[in-house]
């Protein structure tokens, strides 16, 4: 059984034609990281639908009565385009498609694999864009970081008979370690005997957030995010190195996002 992706590209289909709309849509029916959430016949539907459903994805039929495709885009808040794809029955538009930065040009007598290159265009073009935005409120999230921490500022570590005590800011990422956490600085590492749950709440929630449920990671050590297939991320901090924010804690993030906006 294939596995239903968690990622999904809201997509509109806007055409006059009700057989394209409906060859579209068995198309996309195949493909289940797209979800279809809207259909219009005409120009000012698809302009209302776009400003209503916030679709990623517009399938855009060129010659749409009352508003044309290109009447429509002008219409658009720049800032809340959707990537279009054109739809037309001939290529003369299809220069001053590009003109207007389209993803891409479908003529009507498209085949499957036409199609399904589309979408991998609009697949890449998504995903690069949503990480592009998601690094965005991340260092908006970074440079608002300040007030009072509510968190301790230092760890105490035991080994090998001495006491050493640990500025927390001074921790890239953490990982659970069976009964231990592995705090991670630098090239340096350090066992604590403390639970994840233990030392996420000793932390400071402005400055560290949990990612998995064996990491937690510094804010401040974060370089970008860009998300993976099945609703993942990858964490690449300052040094290189590679994590996984699995599906169960993106919702964190956004929180913390909410709150820094």
């Amino acid at each position: 059984m294939q596995r239903r992706l968690a990622v999904l590209i809201r997509t509109l289909i806007a055409d006059d034609e009700p057989l394209m709309r409906g060859r579209i849509r068995d198309l996309l029916a195949e493909e289940p990281d797209f979800l279809l959430v809207g259909e219009c016949a005409t120009g000012r539907a698809a302009l209302s639908a776009i400003g209503r459903l916030n679709p990623e994805l517009v399938f855009l039929d060129v010659q749409l009565p009352e508003l044309d495709g290109f009447e429509l885009l002008d219409r658009l808040d720049g800032a809340r385009r959707p990537a279009i794809v054109f739809v037309a029955a001939q290529d003369q538009y299809a220069l001053r498609a590009f003109e207007v930065h389209a993803l891409d040009y479908l003529m009507k007598q498209f085949d499957r694999a036409r199609f399904k290159a589309a979408l991998d265009r609009a697949r890449r073009e998504i995903l690069r864009q949503n990480s592009l935005d998601l690094n965005q409120h991340l260092m908006d999230l970074i440079r608002d970081l300040g007030g009072k921490s509510s968190g301790v500022d230092r760890l105490v570590v035991k080994s090998a008979g001495r006491i050493r005590f640990l500025k927390t800011e001074e921790v890239d990422w953490i990982e659970a370690a069976g009964n231990y956490v592995r705090l991670r600085i630098a090239d340096e590492t350090h066992l604590l005997r403390e639970t994840m749950a233990g030392i996420e709440s000793k932390l400071d929630p402005k400055k560290f957030i949990r990612i998995h449920r064996s990491t937690i990671v510094n804010l401040e050590r974060v370089k970008e995010i860009y998300p993976k297939l099945y609703g993942e991320y990858i964490v690449t901090l300052r040094d290189g190195t590679q994590l996984t924010m699995s599906r169960g804690y993106r919702e964190k993030l956004a929180e913390l996002q909410a709150r820094a906006s």
